[in-house]
């Protein structure tokens, strides 16, 4: 090995990405994003996770593929994440189904002797007769938390008198002892939610979410790279998101800091300009 090769392994021994990251200023964000597995292989979940488990907050495992998998393969994955302390959310269209078909009870039991962590409650697609207090005490005391889910999935785009209604719900919710509320937005971020039918975002209607619940109980669902960016752009690093796909979740956090091209050019995302030199600083004229 030459000399010139030693130095630059010792050079590589000594450094690291987070020294990069140091020096550009960006700033250190606790986990704020909750991707979803939407039936990926045990293996493909567990390459994610040891490339990304320190960026997420919860991971879902979402919609009802969980149910109908092979049942070993739902344990290794929750088995996995749970090695990265990481806790593991189901998503709340088995809640609406089992809750419709009489079977909350069984859910419930299930999810917890799986090792889930959280259930997501909802009424996307049905209509709840029972008080929030009584769902979120029988989760409870299985060990489970609940997050609920805000909107209707086939409902179109919220009014104005649809967020005054979800608002009331969601307080509810949170009185009842929900630790989040997800803004619903599908797959898509078209014609639902918070977004209409040509995928515009209504930065006047997120407003009064987090107005209302504050950003660590506020989670919007950002499917598409346009609904990922219209949130962050308007709400800078703090917005929690979720419904992210696991292969998208680098992306979504190099916005998130401000190192993605198009994110560097909003104050709000890109890190801290560094100060001028001393030098400079002293030159002005008097």
């Amino acid at each position: 090995m030459s000399t010139d090769e030693a130095a630059v392994m010792r050079r590589r021994d000594r450094l690291h990405s987070r020294d990069l990251l140091a020096a550009l200023r960006v700033p250190e964000i606790a986990p704020k994003t909750s991707p979803f597995d939407p039936g990926y292989d045990p293996h493909t979940l567990a390459g994610h996770l040891e490339q990304s488990a320190h960026l997420m907050e919860i991971l879902k495992i979402s919609m009802a593929c969980w149910i109908v998998a092979d049942e070993r393969s739902t344990l290794e994955k929750i088995a996995a994440a749970h090695e990265h302390d990481l806790p593991v959310v189901t998503g709340g269209g088995p809640f609406e189904v089992a809750v419709a078909q009489g079977q909350l009870e069984l859910y419930l039991d299930l999810c917890a002797a799986l090792g889930f962590s959280r259930i997501e409650c909802g009424e996307g697609f049905t209509d709840l007769t029972e008080e929030p207090a009584s769902i979120v005490r029988r989760a409870t005391a299985r060990g489970l938390g609940v997050q609920f889910e805000l909107g209707k999935k086939h409902g179109g785009s919220f009014s104005r008198h649809e967020v005054d209604r979800l608002l009331a719900q969601g307080e509810r919710w949170l009185d009842a002892g929900a630790v989040q509320l997800i803004i619903e937005a599908r797959e898509s971020a078209r014609s639902v939610g918070l977004f209409g039918e040509d995928g515009a975002f209504r930065p006047d209607l997120a407003d009064r979410f987090i107005d209302a619940f504050g950003f660590d109980r506020v989670v919007f669902e950002a499917p598409t790279k346009p609904s990922q960016f219209a949130l962050l752009d308007h709400f800078g690093p703090m917005v929690r998101l979720c419904n992210i796909r696991l292969e998208e979740l680098l992306r979504v956090e190099i916005y998130r800091r401000g190192l993605h091209s198009d994110a560097f050019s909003h104050e709000n995302l890109r890190p801290p300009r560094p100060p001028a030199p001393a030098a400079l600083r002293g030159s002005g004229r008097g």
